[in-house]
């Protein structure tokens, strides 16, 4: 099984009237399933450094009728870089990117900056070894250990599919 995004989402708890940043939003399924699973009251941010992909990603969401997606071009690895305000969100997503972080630690700093306390971020990765994953991984352990030092406290773990792990940590 591959991963899901909705069913992600929905062990995740993300529901209506969310602020919810999907962060390296790249094709979207993030995105769009969070979009419609906070409904009208929420409003999502798909954060990514590619053009092209938001560009994409702005049309499938104009296509959908999805007016609560706000499009953001924007560097997570960088603080303040997602150009989010601080303690906004509910929730973040952080999706199938930490293998391509060159600042990790910054990353998780950013996603600390613009969660609420008590808000929640849901990481998703490849898990080690998977055959159609990346050349470099991200351990569960070392994504684990990353969101810790970064203030975070890990509040369980999600059925990501067979080839990806997801782990889901609260701001303290």
């Amino acid at each position: 099984m591959f991963s899901d995004p909705i069913k992600n989402l929905e062990q995740f708890g993300v529901g209506p009237g969310m602020k919810v940043a999907d962060i390296g939003a790249g094709s979207g399924f993030y995105s769009l399933g969070a979009s419609r699973l906070a409904g009208g009251a929420g409003h999502v941010y798909a954060i990514d450094v590619q053009k092209d992909l938001l560009d994409r990603l702005k049309s499938q969401a104009v296509s959908h009728h999805l007016s609560n997606l706000e499009i953001v071009w924007g560097d997570a690895e960088k603080i303040g870089g997602t150009k989010i305000r601080e303690s906004l969100c509910d929730r973040v997503i952080v999706s199938n990117i930490l293998f391509q972080a060159e600042k990790k630690d910054d990353l998780a700093l950013e996603v600390k900056r613009i969660l609420k306390s008590g808000g929640k971020v849901l990481v998703i990765d490849w898990s080690l070894g998977a055959p159609i994953g990346p050349k470099t991984f991200v351990t569960e352990s070392l994504a684990t250990s990353l969101f810790e030092r970064a203030g975070f406290k890990k509040e369980s773990n999600i059925n990501a599919g067979d080839n990806h792990y997801g782990l889901i940590f609260i701001k303290q």
